[in-house]
């Protein structure tokens, strides 16, 4: 227990030490390229974002903090490969922006809205920096339409593997959030007092019996999601084969193997499904918290998830009268 240390990038982990005031300011104040002076206040808000309309999708997100009355930031960690990222992002971000508006209010209302994704896969591929960060500009003149909206990227794969005397601030977040080994964060914590804060916050709550729990849940559950993914696109494969060949040359192998990989997919996201609402039931989670871990991680209408929700809940109540 006491050597233990939780992996900043899994997202329960990066969470609670944003809890931490000083953590917050120092991570802002690297990745927005400000001085921490200049931050005289950060809030964690509310990371449900409010539905407008019956049917539309709910935003559930990582971080959400409000810093200095007039920046709502939107902080993402995503381990898993996701190539439609930036449309995700881009759809929190228009979620942030636009709820900030109600009936009678004029346009003056709105905050800057910052997204920042921390991506444990390579983003854009056949670019080697691992940060990059996008505004809206005119294409030609570099004008720039509006400072309203802006997104920041961290791809931490592509992170160099030594640190330099005048290594930025975030690229040593960077390392920290992509540590693992007590000595990687014992060395990096020395070189910027807010990574110190953070560092300190880390092993507080490493050593939580509570906290490492909910940890050990949801590392667990990225492992168990992350091997479905695999086992699917293997059996889909397999299956596709074997479909292809079946079918003959003339309707082609490719549409086959396609067909194939298409339905093991699908196979394996819904065995997700049931072993995640299965285990948090086995955990005595809430209802309402399985309905929001299943919008999340699975891309999932409230709808959908409520009626996978209450499938399972049938089929346990059917199981137990049959015993």
């Amino acid at each position: 227990m006491n050597d233990f240390l939780m992996k900043p990038k899994i997202d329960f982990a990066f969470k609670e030490i944003m809890m931490n005031e000083a953590a917050r300011v120092g991570f802002l104040s690297a990745m927005l390229k400000i001085s921490p002076e200049d931050i005289t206040e950060t809030r964690i808000l509310n990371t449900n974002l409010r539905k407008l309309y019956e049917g539309e999708k709910q935003g559930i997100l990582d971080v959400r903090i409000l810093m200095n009355n007039h920046t709502e930031i939107d902080i993402e960690i995503q381990l898993a490969t996701l190539n439609v990222w930036a449309d995700r992002s881009l759809f929190y971000l228009s979620k942030l922006y636009t709820e900030q508006i109600s009936a009678g209010e004029d346009y003056t209302v709105f905050k800057k809205c910052v997204s920042i994704s921390i991506l444990d896969f390579e983003l854009f591929k056949g670019e080697q920096e691992f940060y990059s960060c996008f505004h809206i500009w005119e294409d030609t003149r570099r004008i720039l339409y509006t400072d309203h909206m802006e997104f920041h990227v961290l791809e931490l794969p592509k992170l160099p593997k030594e640190l330099k005397e005048d290594s930025s601030d975030i690229l040593l977040w960077a390392r920290f959030i992509n540590a693992e080994r007590k000595e990687d964060f014992d060395m990096i914590a020395t070189k910027n007092p807010y990574i110190g804060s953070a560092y300190r916050k880390l092993q507080v709550i490493s050593q939580d019996r509570q906290k490492r729990m909910e940890y050990e849940a949801r590392e667990k559950a990225l492992r168990d999601y992350n091997q479905l993914m695999l086992e699917a696109e293997q059996r889909g494969m397999e299956q596709g084969i074997q479909q292809g060949m079946e079918q003959g040359i003339q309707q082609g192998m490719e549409q086959g193997i396609q067909q194939g990989i298409q339905q093991g997919v699908k196979q394996g996201i819904l065995r997700g499904i049931q072993e995640l609402i299965l285990d948090n039931l086995e955990e005595q989670i809430s209802h309402e918290r399985i309905l929001a871990k299943l919008q999340k991680r699975f891309g999932l209408s409230e709808e959908s998830a409520k009626e996978q929700l209450c499938n399972m809940l049938n089929e346990r109540m059917a199981d137990r009268k049959e015993r």
